[in-house]
């Protein structure tokens, strides 16, 4: 089993940036890849980032590109997602997942393991 707990979510301003950071426990050797979703009000859970655990490769969302960034710190067993110029439409709940393949990195269903969510709120 793999623990994942999220945190540095909160309410920014339009334009302005947030942290969040995801940190794993457990049997964290069998992650292949981290993930970042995010659920808005009344709508599905959506891809927004990921990272293989071992070779750093990185995926983005198109909207994000240019404004998130997700790295890791294996040995803090540490997934973060630095989220610059933040606007409106990204208020939602962000989780972050983790999966032991990393065939499927964009769907939620590939993922085995979840954390409890952080809430993200921009304000216009």
């Amino acid at each position: 089993q793999v623990q994942l707990v999220e945190s540095g979510g909160g309410l920014v301003q339009a334009g302005g940036s947030l942290r969040l950071s995801c940190a794993a426990s457990g049997r964290t050797f069998n992650i292949n890849t981290m993930g970042w979703f995010l659920q808005a009000p009344g709508k599905e859970r959506e891809f927004v980032a990921a990272i293989s655990w071992s070779g750093g490769m990185t995926y983005y969302e198109d909207s994000v590109k240019g404004r998130f960034t997700i790295s890791r710190d294996n040995a803090k067993n540490t997934v973060y997602l630095q989220m610059n110029s933040l606007k409106s439409e990204d208020t939602a709940v962000y989780y972050c997942a983790a999966t032991t393949s990393g065939r499927r990195w964009w769907d939620a269903n590939a993922y085995d393991y979840w954390g409890q969510g952080t809430q993200v709120t921009v304000s216009s």
